[in-house]
């Protein structure tokens, strides 16, 4: 029998709520021997929530050879420091989007895990719901024909409070606004779908709905890998916060992605619908959604460790949607 591979969760904040729950589903392949925080209050608050042992001593964590991989889900500002400890002690890592700060932080983590030789991969999971898997298949097969037009919509909402957390919305701790931090899933999805080429146009402004060093609102125009037109517009100010949408025209059909629901209408008259699993998170419950895509995720990430392979979403597949982010931002500052 298989050894159990021994886990360490690092950074106990929201995030750590749907990442913990599918290493409880997940107890047959992998042991949860160490829950972290640099809070002795969270720690506590978080050991009434789930049976894992808690402490605040990193290094002694690290030290354990009973652990065979992190889960870093320590704020973006962190990423690349705490990664790299891990890593640099022998630990394969999975860390919370997005990479890191800026692109150039990001690079470095990337650079780090490849010498390292340690697995690595991000926790991005829109890839996994089954909605998103099936139209990826359908655009790979070629069900959908030749792609001819796409569109992102991010319409979703976050109240001022959210914002007065200290960091939150910052450059120091978030590393940006509404893109980087609440879009890059429908936005890494969606490059991972029909690619991206180039950005045409951007604009990006702070609405008077938030007081945020960041940008609440962006729009932009782009262009797909094949040089069809795609629109995106994201927004975390559309009260009271809407399910992300995906749309692609092809040549032989039509796919709406709405949250977790996928309807394909094809030209020959055939539909397919693929149902929701359940909310996204888009309102100002920022964890109102399951926890199965992220269970997919680590599920990924542990065949990946024990098959000896990439993750589906790599350190450079993270770094491709961050730095789209930054070229998006770019156009939308010389606009």
């Amino acid at each position: 029998m298989t050894r159990k591979l021994g886990i360490a969760v690092i950074g106990l904040g929201p995030a750590s709520l749907p990442h913990s729950k599918s290493l409880l589903d997940l107890a047959d392949r992998a042991e949860t021997r160490w829950a972290v925080s640099r809070t002795p209050d969270r720690a506590k608050a978080y050991a009434g929530q789930f049976p894992f042992p808690t402490t605040t001593d990193l290094d002694a964590v690290l030290a354990d050879p009973a652990v065979d991989a992190c889960i870093v889900l320590t704020p973006p500002s962190s990423h690349l420091d705490v990664s790299a400890l891990c890593l640099e002690a022998g630990k394969h890592v999975l860390v919370e989007k997005p990479l890191e700060l800026t692109s150039e932080r990001g690079q470095r983590l990337v650079d780090t895990a490849r010498r390292t030789g340690r697995t690595f991969g991000v926790t991005l999971q829109h890839r996994f719901r089954p909605a998103s898997l099936r139209l990826k298949a359908a655009l790979q097969s070629g069900e959908l024909g030749t792609i001819e037009a796409a569109f992102l919509s991010v319409p979703w909402w976050r109240p001022q409070s959210y914002y007065d957390e200290p960091g939150r919305g910052t450059l120091g701790r978030d590393g940006g606004g509404v893109l980087l931090t609440q879009a890059i899933h429908s936005l890494d999805l969606f490059r991972s779908l029909v690619g991206v080429s180039k950005v045409v146009a951007a604009q990006a402004r702070t609405t008077a709905l938030h007081r945020m060093e960041t940008e609440d609102y962006v729009s932009a125009l782009l262009e797909t890998a094949n040089g069809a037109p795609a629109t995106l517009v994201t927004t975390t100010a559309a009260y009271p916060g809407y399910p992300e949408r995906i749309e692609i025209t092809g040549t032989k059909g039509f796919a709406a992605l709405i949250g977790g629901r996928l309807r394909l209408a094809f030209l020959d008259g055939r539909e397919e619908i693929v149902e929701a699993e359940g909310s996204t998170g888009s309102g100002a419950n920022i964890m109102d959604f399951p926890h199965d895509a992220h269970r997919a995720v680590i599920a990924d990430f542990l065949d990946a460790i024990a098959q000896g392979r990439d993750p589906v979403v790599t350190g450079e597949e993270a770094l491709a949607s961050q730095r789209l982010v930054d070229d998006i931002l770019k156009a939308a500052r010389l606009a």
